[in-house]
């Protein structure tokens, strides 16, 4: 995927390319971008940093299932955020609906990143004829609520206190939006 957008940034005019992502190009990017969400957010129910075998197991599983693994580069290459789906549950009456996440990099937020990628999943989704794509977000994530509402999902429900991360309960809200074949 070639697209090459610009975008201004203040005064200046960057560009930046929709990329697929590959685990020996992007790799160590998105698992610094993983890492940095799972320590410092509950924008991941993780404890743990993603390791080396970690990346090597996901990149396979997206393969494996032909899901895609966009990004978004700078003009130097640098990544600015990934984004990817996959099954929403693992049941065959389920197979047209998916869960996507998308993570920007902590430097490149609220730069319009994450709405690229997410118009780019919407995109790649609705052209391979899937039907739903659910976001399970943290209420307390509101830059992903407000991006996703932005992008017609709607509020389908939220779960209660279903993580602990940071020493308090955390809930957890479904959007949902339905492709337009």
């Amino acid at each position: 995927m070639a697209l090459i957008l610009a975008v201004k940034a203040g005064w200046q005019v960057t560009e930046r390319q929709l990329i697929e992502c590959t685990a020996a190009q992007q790799g160590q990017a998105i698992q610094a971008i993983f890492n940095q969400v799972i320590l410092h957010s509950t924008a991941l129910y993780e404890y743990q940093p993603r390791t080396e075998a970690d990346m090597q197991r996901w990149f396979a599983g997206k393969a494996q299932g032909g899901h895609p693994v966009l990004g978004c580069v700078d003009a130097a290459g640098q990544l600015l955020g990934f984004a990817s789906y996959g099954p929403f549950r693992d049941k065959p009456a389920n197979r047209f609906t998916l869960e996507h996440a998308i993570y920007v990099a902590e430097a490149a937020r609220g730069q319009g990143v994450g709405r690229l990628l997410l118009q780019a999943l919407i995109q790649r989704a609705t052209d391979a004829g899937y039907h739903t794509l659910i976001a399970a977000i943290d209420t307390e994530n509101l830059a992903s609520i407000h991006l996703h509402e932005s992008a017609g999902f709607e509020l389908a429900g939220t779960l209660q206190q279903v993580a602990h991360k940071f020493d308090r309960w955390l809930d957890l809200a479904f959007y949902q939006k339905l492709l337009k074949p």
